[in-house]
């Protein structure tokens, strides 16, 4: 009988590729956080360049996976947060791209054909302005950080709320 679930928390990006590296960002600042506030037993807080084998070793086995990504938008809105949940088996698809070359749906697509995506599956995509080499988020992007480390806490809570309520 398991005791608690496993929630997996994901970085994706590259921190050298300035707006890239938002998803690095926001686990920076919930590892900040976790310090004073522990975060609910059993999560992982994980970066990840966004390869899919290797995000999909991050969240295979957890019942919750949160991804934070950055993304590239046509017109775009830098730091606008796109949320979207894996529903019956389908991730909705925003007018946005990943900033990596195989992206997040194709790792989602790949995991579906192996049997292991995770339980319930949250993408937060952050709309991007620089992508160029470098480190540092733009001003919208970094403005951005702050409330998206509280939205995903929050996405914590509510899934640690509704786990409680059901049968072990």
């Amino acid at each position: 009988m398991r005791t608690r679930a496993r929630i997996a928390v994901i970085g994706v990006g590259n921190e050298f590729r300035r707006d890239d590296g938002v998803g690095w960002a926001v686990l920076a600042r919930l590892r900040e956080r976790a310090a004073q506030r522990p975060l609910p037993p059993g999560t992982v807080l994980a970066t990840c360049d966004g390869e899919p084998g290797r995000l999909i070793g991050l969240w295979e086995g957890a019942d919750l996976a949160v991804v934070v990504d950055a993304a590239h938008a046509h017109p775009g809105v830098p730091g606008r947060v796109h949320r979207l949940e894996l529903a019956g088996g389908l991730l909705a698809q925003p007018q946005t791209t990943s900033s990596h070359g195989l992206g997040l749906g194709e790792a989602v697509e790949l995991a579906r054909a192996l049997g292991v995506l995770p339980a319930h599956l949250v993408v937060y995509a952050v709309e991007g302005a620089e992508s160029a080499l470098g480190t540092g988020l733009s001003p919208a992007v970094e403005d951005a950080v702050e409330p998206l480390g509280r939205a995903v806490e929050s996405e914590l809570d509510r899934y640690r709320k509704t786990a409680a309520g059901r049968p072990a």
